[in-house]
């Protein structure tokens, strides 16, 4: 089969302009939607920015860049990009490892994998992660997110250790020194994010927090003497404003690449599963369909585009995403227009960003942490099955406790062992008696093959399997076996609801024949498929088997092996 690029990559703003289908009306609402929603993505980009252990410019730069990139390349109408809080912890972990280059070098990588992920038509992939995997390590960031703010939510000044349980032990040793002005500011702020929201929801509480609380620091410093931590303070170098973004030239070499694989991967997967989910979101909310693979591809390329100037991993927002759907946002336009919006804020404004106390962006990340909590969600999973409960918690507390990379390989492996459980609960074997009728679970839909009787001869086995033949099933022909009684002569494997038969099975069924043989026991196969017959030629079973003990229906089956019995 030919592979055609343009099957995978389908970028939803090049479809735009196709036959008028855009207008000025449309343009008036993504131009609204797009200045609201840049506004509302600026403490955000700063906040995430210095949170992730990098300068508040390079918060800003990722979501100018790859916000651009992605509405520009993405596969969604309504996608808005940018940096979000799923990534501060995973950054953070790789700054303080590798630095600056090895960030670079990870999240060029990652977009690498996304591109990959994206021509090999991996999109859909992404759909079956289970739910309680998501929740748990979006509650699991959640959580740390929450825990390294509190620095400078209480104005501590001490050095904070990485992980959870290290830092509260730090903080519970270092109560004393809290600072009361600095907690102040940090609930005031969060009461004016919590509260303006029920005034409107227009313009965020974020923003109004950030302003009320950058004209409190100045009056307090002016006419109180009182000095609070601010971006100014934490980044003496900004002081006369933000620098123009320059060129990154990262430096590759085997043995740092080596070393960001795993890193790189818990980015992409992260990149994947939080864009494609917001893409899902915003196509129920609007009825729309995204291309999940064009939409892995665009932040592939923005995610490698991003870090060469200076930026930090990128993906789509839901919260942003929403703010774009609510305020009029129609097309891709909305999150050029955003990104507009922010470069202008980055070249005219950003100067008096170095007053903004850090106490202020810190009660914005506790709200983004709660709301990324989904601690609503979690109580609810609590009530499901044992499995499902296991593996929330497990994801979690991996994430919380032990390492975000590790929590996301683990859940991927998860999600792969759940996935091959539940089709393993799809399939079943049963030995069919004589006068058997097949059990339904509706018997006015039961076809006549399921209803029939069967005359099954003494000295005859029959094995019905019901769902795919894979290597799940190989215990469960071991347990039929060690419960038949002697003197069978034949048996027959009926095979009429068995969709497909991978290697595995293949091998399995292989072992089965050789097993029954040496006892002089004959194999026979009825209802077999064309595609199921088609790789047992492929393998060569057939022929191991033999083509006059393979047949497309039960009777002549029964036949064959009646014929055999009557021989011995």
């Amino acid at each position: 089969m030919k592979f055609d690029f343009s099957d995978v990559f389908r970028p939803k703003f090049f479809g735009l302009f196709r036959k008028g289908g855009y207008d000025s009306r449309t343009f008036t609402s993504d131009l609204i939607a797009g200045i609201i929603v840049g506004i509302i993505a600026l403490p955000l980009a700063i906040a995430f920015g210095i949170a992730s252990g990098v300068t508040p410019q390079q918060g800003l730069i990722t979501a100018i860049v790859a916000g651009f990139i992605i509405s520009f390349f993405g596969g969604s109408h309504f996608l808005i990009g940018g940096p979000t809080g799923a990534f501060i912890v995973i950054v953070a972990g790789i700054v303080a490892q590798y630095g600056m280059q090895g960030l670079i070098i990870a999240t060029i990588m990652a977009g690498v994998f996304l591109v990959i992920m994206g021509v090999c038509r991996m999109g859909a992939i992404f759909k079956f992660i289970p739910y309680p995997i998501v929740v748990g390590f979006t509650s699991g960031i959640a959580v740390t997110i929450f825990s390294t703010q509190m620095k400078d939510f209480f104005g501590f000044t001490m050095d904070v250790p990485s992980g959870f349980i290290p830092q509260w032990i730090c903080y519970f040793q270092n109560i004393a020194d809290i600072s009361i002005a600095e907690t102040l500011m940090s609930v005031g702020c969060l009461a004016v994010i919590i509260l303006w929201g029920k005034v409107t929801h227009k313009i965020p509480g974020s923003l109004i927090a950030l302003v009320v609380g950058t004209v409190a620091s100045l009056l307090l410093s002016r006419f109180a003497g009182i000095e609070l931590a601010t971006i100014g303070s934490k980044f003496p170098e900004l002081a006369g404003g933000l620098p123009m973004p320059k060129p990154v030239a990262p430096h590759f070499d085997y043995d740092t690449v080596k070393g960001l694989v795993s890193p790189a991967f818990t980015i992409a997967i992260l990149c994947a599963i939080e864009s494609l989910l917001a893409a899902m979101v915003a196509d129920g909310v609007t009825g729309k369909r995204h291309n999940s693979n064009t939409e892995l591809i665009g932040q592939g390329i923005a995610n490698i585009v991003t870090p060469l100037f200076g930026g930090i991993p990128a993906t789509g927002a839901i919260a942003r995403t929403m703010a774009s759907i609510n305020n009029g946002g129609k097309t891709p336009v909305t999150g050029i227009i955003h990104a507009v919006v922010l470069l202008l804020i980055y070249l005219f404004l950003m100067p008096y960003a170095v007053y903004i106390p850090l106490s202020c962006l810190a009660a914005i990340l506790v709200m983004v942490a709660y709301n990324m909590s989904e601690w609503r969600t979690f109580k609810y999973l609590l009530k499901g099955d044992r499995s499902d409960v296991a593996v929330l918690l497990l994801t979690f507390f991996l994430t919380v406790i032990v390492d975000l990379t590790v929590a996301i390989e683990v859940g991927v492996v998860l999600a792969v062992v759940l996935f091959v459980r539940r089709v393993m609960e799809t399939s079943s074997i049963s030995v069919l008696e004589n006068d058997h009728i097949a059990a339904t679970e509706n018997d006015e839909k039961a076809s006549l093959e399921d209803t029939e009787f069967l005359d099954i001869p003494s000295g005859v086995e029959v094995y019905e399997i019901n769902g795919p033949f894979f290597f799940g099933l190989a215990s469960k022909f071991e347990e039929f076996e060690s419960r038949r009684p002697a003197g069978t002569k034949v048996r027959i494997i009926r095979m009429r609801k068995v969709p497909f038969i991978d290697s595995t099975g293949i091998k399995n069924l292989r072992n089965l024949c050789s097993r029954t043989e040496k006892r002089g026991i004959r194999v026979i196969l009825s209802g077999v498929t064309p595609q199921v017959q088609a790789t047992l030629h492929k393998f060569g079973v057939d022929k191991e088997i033999g083509l006059e003990y393979i047949y497309p229906h039960i009777i002549p089956a029964l036949a064959k092996a009646n014929e055999i019995v009557s021989e011995n």
